[in-house]
């Protein structure tokens, strides 16, 4: 990979660009050079070639706009990148960067923008939430930054969490949710399929789903109930109302972050789940450095406001 980073390639564009430019003005010149302009009354010379006994190439110069706006062309490209990167690594005498760019546009947003967020900076959670333009500020900014996982309506979807509901998987106070927002959330359930086995993995299914009243085949559950206490009570608890220390899962309720079918719980115990084993799965991003604290705090009014109205 450094073969690509050494100076070698930086050269080698500068030679390209410069010698492009240079072999446009050297085809304007030979082009133009030899072919006299005819005097008035005169026609125009050929070239010499015929083609099938009378059909002759005239020797027409080019127009002179059409050249001067050439050579205007070229004398535009060498000042521009005289000014301008372009020329490989070479910054230009500007010194001017689409980094530097964006860093100044964010910075006079940042300025705009700070009057308007310092009024809530006092304020707790709660009250943003009921505050009609900081709940709106919240809704724009989730929907920018949280809809493509949770969805537009924060309803969630296969292994992200409906947002709308009262079930949290890490607590669902103001400050949790600004917690989460900032530090980002990897959740991980190590498989057990190898440990469990298959015939073993089916048993702790049927008693996961015994948990929440779904249907199940109880004999499977009563085999599958110490196997779940002695490899999955450490986090999801004996009685499987989950942890929210850890994240893990209430298995009592009807809310089910993958599905509640037999296949899927299946899957989750003998697979696990880690963005390991599905790239994406149960990682939610930091956006410590994307929002800021101001911003995460009308995204966190916003978010609790929805399911506490």
């Amino acid at each position: 990979m450094s073969d690509f980073t050494s100076g070698f390639w930086s050269l080698w564009v500068i030679v390209l660009t410069l010698g492009g430019i240079a072999f446009c003005a050297w085809l304007l010149l030979a082009t133009g050079r030899g072919v006299p302009r005819p005097a008035d009354g005169q026609g125009v010379g050929t070239t010499g070639h015929v083609w099938d006994g009378d059909l002759e190439e005239y020797n027409n110069p080019l127009p002179k706009w059409w050249s001067n706006l050439f050579w205007i062309t070229i004398v535009f490209s060498l000042v521009y990148l005289a000014l301008y990167p372009g020329l490989g690594s070479l910054p230009g005498v500007l010194g001017w960067t689409s980094t530097g760019q964006y860093q100044r546009e964010r910075s006079d947003a940042e300025a705009r923008l700070k009057p308007l967020l310092d009024r809530f900076a006092p304020m707790p959670i709660e009250a943003i939430a009921r505050d009609p333009e900081g709940r709106a500020m919240g809704e724009r900014l989730f929907l920018n930054n949280c809809a493509q996982c949770h969805g537009s309506d924060a309803g969630g979807s296969r292994g992200f969490p409906n947002l709308r509901d009262g079930d949290w998987l890490y607590g669902g106070s103001p400050d949790k949710i600004v917690e989460t927002i900032t530090g980002g959330r990897l959740g991980v359930m190590p498989p057990l399929g190898a440990v469990l086995g298959e015939q073993g993995s089916k048993d702790v299914a049927a008693f996961v789903r015994s948990l929440s009243g779904l249907p199940h085949d109880r004999l499977r559950a009563q085999l599958g109930k110490p196997l779940f206490v002695q490899n999955c009570a450490a986090c999801h608890g004996a009685d499987g109302k989950g942890n929210q220390a850890v994240g893990a899962p209430n298995l009592t309720d009807g809310i089910w972050l993958y599905g509640s079918s037999e296949a899927a719980i299946l899957e989750g115990i003998s697979k696990g789940r880690n963005v390991n084993v599905s790239p994406g799965t149960l990682a939610m991003p930091s956006f410590q450095d994307t929002l800021g604290e101001a911003r995460i705090r009308l995204v966190a009014a916003y978010v609790w406001g929805l399911s506490n109205k």
